[in-house]
C-alpha cells in the first residue's frame, strides 16, 4: 500500500463521547480542518439514549460538506442509577459501544480509508478498534496542557502514593505545571476506592499509546506545561497545541437568525458594566446556593445577565439534560425580578454564550470554569469570577486564579459547601470595580491578542495542527 494519491482527500473519523462540552471543540476542530487543509471528517458517535442525543444529531447534520455523521445504536444503561457518576456514564456509553462501532467500521472502511482516528478525553477505549483496522489513534484534548501533565503523571502517583489525594498536606508539583493541591484533582481522583478512580488510571496509561494528542490551549497560554509534555525524554507521545478551538456564533446548534432577548438587553447597558454569569451545559446549584447567588447579585447593585436552572442538589445534574417539574423562575426569593428589574435580566437555561462574551456591555464573567467557557472568555478578553463544579474545573481554576494567569477570582466555599450572599457580592464588585478587577481586564485582554496571533497564518498553533495535517496526508493505508 502507497501514499495517498495526490487527488485523494484524506479523511479522519472522530469518535466523541456524552455531552455537547465534548462536541462544540470537535466541531471547531473540524471545521478548521476542513477549511486549512481539505481533510474530510465522519463523526460516528456513541449513543447513551439522551435527549441531547436530539440536539447532537441537529447539530451535526447542519455542518457544512465533508463532514458527515453517523450515530451508533443506543446503548442499554437501565443499570445505572441517578447516583452513577457522569464520568462512569461517559465512559460506558463508549466501552458498550464498541462492538457498534467495530461493525460500523467494517461497512464504512469498504470504501473509506480513514488516515486517523481521533478520540476526546475519554476515548482511548477504542484505540484497539482502531489499530484492528489499521487506524492510527490520536487523542482531542479538550482541556488544559496542565491537566494533560496530571494524565501523563496519574500511574506514577497512583503506585507511589498511599493516602487519598485530597488529604495530601503540601501540593503537588506536576512538570512545568503550578503546584496543585490534590483536593483540586479532577473529581474521579477524589476517592481512589471507586472503580471510577480505577477506569481513569486505566485511561490514563493508554495516554501512551496514542499517536499524537491534540490539545485545545495554546503554547503562550500554558508554556511551562507545554514545554515539559512535549519534552519526548518522558516517552510522552507528540504533543500539538492547537488552540484555542471556540465556537462562533449563537453557539445554540439552531440556526435561528432572531435577536434573543438578552442580546437585545446588552445593547442598552454601558460599555463593561454587565456581569455574566451562566455554569455551562451541565451545572446546576443546590436550592440554598441558588438562592444565596441571587441575593449576592442583587445586594451587589452590578449590573447581571444571570442564566438560571431549576435548583438540584447535583453539582452536574444538568449534564444529561434532566429535567425540574418546576420553572427556574419558580425558585427565585419572592420579589427578586421586580426588586432587580432596572438592574439585570435573569433568562431561562440558554443564552447564546460566545455573542454575550463578545458584546461591548459585557465587562465580566462568573462561571463554573469549564474549559470552553474559560478559553471563550479568553478568546473575547473578559475576566472572571471562577465558582467550579465538577470534573477538571478546579484545576482550570488553578490555572486562571492569583497563582497562574490572574485572570479570574476563586471563590471559597464555606464549612457547608456554599458560597454566601455577602461573599458574592464581595467577589463581584472587585471584578466590575476594584483595582484587582483592573488588572485582570488588562491580563486577559493580553492573553486575547496572544490567542489570536496563535491562531493567525504564521501562529504557533495554526503552524502545529499544519503538522498533524500533513502527517495525515501522508499516512500509508
Amino acid at each position: 500500500m502507497g501514499d495517498l494519491s495526490p487527488n485523494q482527500q484524506p479523511h479522519i473519523l472522530i469518535v466523541p463521547t456524552p455531552g455537547m462540552g465534548h462536541l462544540f471543540p470537535l466541531i471547531a476542530f473540524s471545521k478548521r480542518l476542513v477549511v486549512q487543509h481539505n481533510i474530510a471528517i465522519t463523526f460516528i458517535v456513541p449513543n447513551d439514549g439522551s435527549s441531547s442525543i436530539e440536539l447532537q444529531k441537529k447539530l451535526l447534520q447542519s455542518l457544512p460538506h465533508p463532514i458527515s455523521s453517523q450515530f451508533l445504536p443506543p446503548v442499554n444503561m437501565d443499570d445505572l442509577t441517578a447516583e452513577t457518576p457522569i464520568e462512569d456514564r461517559i465512559e460506558l456509553t463508549l466501552t458498550r459501544s464498541l462492538p457498534a462501532l467495530q461493525q460500523a467500521l467494517k461497512l464504512t472502511t469498504e470504501s473509506t480509508q480513514f488516515s486517523a482516528l481521533v478520540v476526546d478525553v475519554f476515548g482511548p477505549a477504542a484505540f484497539d478498534v482502531a489499530k484492528e483496522f489499521n487506524i492510527p489513534p490520536y487523542i482531542f484534548f479538550p482541556t488544559t496542557a496542565n491537566v494533560l501533565s496530571l494524565f501523563f503523571y496519574l500511574p506514577k502517583l497512583d503506585a507511589i502514593t498511599s493516602s487519598e489525594y485530597r488529604f495530601l498536606s503540601d501540593p503537588i508539583q506536576l512538570p512545568g505545571c503550578i503546584p496543585v493541591e490534590g483536593r483540586d484533582f479532577f473529581s474521579p481522583l477524589h476517592d481512589r476506592t471507586t472503580e471510577t478512580y480505577r477506569v481513569f488510571v486505566r485511561m490514563a496509561e493508554k495516554y501512551h499509546s496514542a499517536s499524537g494528542i491534540l490539545v485545545n490551549s495554546f503554547v503562550d497560554l500554558e508554556p511551562g506545561a507545554f514545554r515539559a509534555i512535549m519534552d519526548r525524554v518522558h516517552g510522552n507521545p507528540p504533543i500539538y497545541p492547537v488552540g484555542p478551538l471556540t465556537q462562533t456564533g449563537s453557539s445554540s446548534g439552531t440556526g435561528s437568525e432572531e435577536v434573543p432577548e438578552c442580546l437585545r438587553w446588552l445593547d442598552n447597558q454601558p460599555k463593561g458594566s454587565v456581569i455574566f454569569v451562566s455554569f455551562g451545559s451541565g451545572g446546576t446549584l443546590s436550592q440554598e446556593q441558588f438562592t444565596e447567588m441571587a441575593k449576592g447579585l442583587e445586594m451587589s447593585g452590578q449590573r447581571f445577565l444571570w442564566v438560571i436552572r431549576s435548583p438540584n442538589d447535583k453539582a452536574s445534574s444538568a449534564f444529561f439534560t434532566l429535567k425540574s417539574q418546576k420553572r427556574p423562575f419558580d425558585y427565585l426569593p419572592d420579589g427578586f425580578m421586580e426588586r432587580t428589574k432596572d438592574l439585570g435580566l435573569v433568562v431561562d437555561s440558554w443564552a447564546p454564550q460566545i455573542r454575550v462574551l463578545a458584546h461591548e456591555s459585557t465587562g465580566g464573567f462568573l462561571t463554573h470554569c469549564g474549559w470552553n467557557s474559560t478559553l471563550e472568555s479568553v478568546v473575547h478578553g473578559v475576566p472572571l469570577v471562577v465558582w467550579p463544579l465538577y470534573a477538571e474545573q478546579k484545576m482550570n481554576a488553578v490555572l486562571v486564579g492569583e497563582k497562574g494567569l490572574k485572570i479570574g477570582l476563586r471563590v471559597k466555599f464555606n464549612e457547608s459547601g456554599i458560597v454566601g450572599r455577602d461573599e458574592i457580592c464581595e467577589y463581584v464588585k472587585i471584578l466590575m470595580e476594584g483595582e484587582e478587577g483592573k488588572a485582570m481586564r488588562k491580563t486577559v485582554s493580553d492573553l486575547k491578542e496572544a490567542a489570536k496571533l496563535a491562531l493567525s497564518n504564521e501562529g504557533s498553533s495554526t503552524k502545529s495542527l499544519a503538522e498533524v495535517a500533513h502527517i495525515w496526508k501522508n499516512h500509508k493505508v
